[in-house]
């Protein structure tokens, strides 16, 4: 008689961290912006500057445009961007650092107010996004509702 053995598989995340990871220092986020600004990779060092002055998501960080960042040939300390996981509007300050690694990328790339300033460089700039609706729990200063965030939700927003 034969019998049948199943080979025991070990689990690919054996020994290895899961969750949440530790955020970066800030010994680490001048290291790498250091490293880009030697390696000359404009479009990774104004994205990876707005990622730290955000703190959006990287959909969100694709989908910014041109006009999100400038206004009237300059840019703005201050951008209000309208998250698409919750529909939520963010509003964070463009530090000085950021605002010159994305003026010199726009510069560079030859963006103008009607192109992406994603990867799509050929967009139509007769095309609009339409705004999404508003949802109920969103607010920037001065607005009646507020975004739910932080600690305290449960999952599914259900509360027990």
């Amino acid at each position: 008689m034969e019998r049948c053995t199943t080979a025991i598989r070990e689990p690919w995340n054996k020994g290895k961290l899961v969750g949440q990871k530790a955020p970066l220092k800030l010994k680490e986020i001048w290291a790498i912006r250091a490293r880009l600004q030697l390696a000359n990779r404009r479009r990774e060092l104004a994205l990876f500057n707005l990622a730290i002055d955000s703190k959006l998501r990287a959909c969100d960080l694709v989908k910014l445009r041109v006009r999100d960042v400038c206004h009237g040939g300059g840019m703005a300390s201050w951008a209000i961007v309208l998250q698409q996981k919750t529909q939520c509007p963010v509003q964070f300050e463009i530090t000085e650092a950021t605002r010159e690694a994305v003026s010199a990328w726009i510069s560079h790339a030859g963006l103008t107010d009607h192109n992406r300033s994603s990867v799509d460089a050929d967009w139509p700039p007769d095309s609009r996004r339409p705004a999404p609706p508003m949802r109920a729990g969103c607010q920037l200063p001065g607005h009646p509702r507020r975004c739910r965030t932080g600690s305290g939700g449960t999952r599914h927003g259900r509360r027990r």
